[in-house]
């Protein structure tokens, strides 16, 4: 090899890593017009999201007519401290992107958490499971300032894709806890199921009651209709 020439193989790998380095740490963006505009809604940001300087009204949640529409922004968990699940219950809504990756580049999630306590404190813990327009999902958790994974992000034949960039996706998200069992669906397919006794534990949730809300990472659109609470 002559002196001073670089591998092919070496640029390409450097490519290949600079543009999955720009992937994983792109910063949020400041939604004009930002804030929580709902009655009874409040928010908290992400650490990262702290880090860069972005504050809660850099996100922006709506309301038009019975559909929620949430704008990232910092990565935030959304929720209304009146809305509480205890016992058997379903929480569920229907969550639609109307431009896939418009404001990122790379697919971005969002989706439903349950059992919140000590909401919106450093010492949250909550259960998210939430989905990507490319056909993934993950499931996560906050335990404090502590974040605990049970699904990575990774495909799934239930996730819908959209057909491409800048295209409408629609999701079903759905939690089901009963007898002491939580299970998430999307798009009426169970994909992640779990006993109390294996989130009521050290490093993970402190109940799968409580508090219920929305959870969005950053860079993101999406509207939300049917969201609520069922008993049973």
């Amino acid at each position: 090899m002559r002196s001073g020439l670089m591998p092919a193989c070496v640029i390409a790998a450097g490519l290949v890593s600079g543009v999955l380095l720009q992937a994983q740490f792109d910063r949020d963006k400041v939604i004009p017009g930002g804030g929580i505009h709902v009655q009874g809604w409040t928010g908290k940001i992400d650490a990262q999201s702290v880090r860069q300087g972005r504050a809660l009204n850099d996100a922006r949640f709506d309301q038009e007519g019975s559909a929620l529409h949430v704008t990232t922004g910092p990565a935030t968990t959304f929720w209304n401290p009146a809305n509480t699940a205890s016992g058997d219950y379903t929480v569920k809504g229907t969550f639609t992107e109307p431009r896939f990756m418009e404001l990122n580049s790379h697919p971005h999630s969002y989706g439903i958490f349950i059992g919140g306590t000590d909401i919106g404190t450093d010492q949250m813990s909550l259960l998210y499971c939430v989905t990507y327009g490319s056909g993934e999902m993950l499931v996560r958790g906050f335990s404090g300032p502590a974040v605990f994974t049970l699904i990575r992000q990774s495909p799934n034949a239930a996730v819908h894709k959209a057909p491409a960039v800048g295209k409408p996706v629609t999701q079903e998200i759905a939690w089901r806890v009963k007898g002491g069992r939580a299970e998430c669906s999307i798009n009426g397919m169970v994909v992640a199921g779990y006993n109390k006794a294996e989130l009521v534990t050290a490093g993970k949730l402190r109940s799968i009651d409580g508090v219920f809300g929305l959870r969005f990472t950053h860079n993101v659109e999406a509207t939300i209709t049917g969201f609520g609470v069922t008993k049973g």
